[in-house]
């Protein structure tokens, strides 16, 4: 009988340690949302550490990646990136990416050089390049808090892996979050119509 008291109780704290970190994930979402009326609302860094105002990207559609170098899923989406940005770059579309370490820590490269020379190295010109993040946590990027309140995921709105996609509209709403697995040329159509 002990046993069966031990395990409802460790069931008990497991439910109370979800519903508390659900509850804080979703009240710092909502504060962050609550604040920001679109992605212009954001100063980020680029990766040498300038500011950068998303206002500068008004009027284009945007696609905001977390990138890293060492993952699985690298390859594809550094070629699939870079073929969206030569198709659709002229008629419009940015492509600011986010490299991030949070994931089997797969992003090592520093900011800045180091970041531009993996880039070029792995022939990757897959837009604008920002200062590395964290996407997730009481760390994370007040634009990615952002973008996981306008579009949550799962179960949760924590973004799962390297290469999550946000589709943003020419009035920088977040209009579409896409899987990491979701091969980039996938998302063209969505593109097309927006642009």
């Amino acid at each position: 009988m002990p046993s069966f008291v031990i395990v409802n109780v460790l069931i008990g704290l497991f439910f109370a340690g979800w519903g508390t970190y659900y509850f804080y994930s979703k009240q710092q979402s909502t504060t962050m949302s609550e604040q920001a009326n679109s992605i212009y609302d954001f100063t980020v860094k680029d990766t040498y550490g300038n500011d950068v105002s998303l206002e500068q990207y008004r009027g284009h559609v945007v696609l905001i990646v977390n990138i890293a170098s060492q993952c699985g899923l690298t390859k594809n989406n550094y070629k699939k990136l870079t073929d969206l940005r030569e198709k659709y770059g002229e008629k419009g579309l940015k492509i600011l990416n986010f490299p991030c370490n949070q994931f089997g820590s797969q992003m090592p490269e520093d900011d800045g050089e180091p970041m531009v020379c993996h880039l070029r190295d792995a022939k990757a010109d897959i837009g604008d390049v920002f200062q590395k993040i964290d996407v997730n946590g009481a760390n994370a990027a007040p634009l990615y808090q952002y973008l996981k309140a306008k579009q949550g995921g799962t179960l949760v709105s924590a973004i799962k892996w390297n290469f999550t996609k946000f589709l943003v509209n020419k009035e920088g709403i977040p209009i579409k979050r896409y899987a990491p697995t979701t091969d980039p040329l996938d998302i063209a159509k969505d593109i097309e119509k927006l642009l």
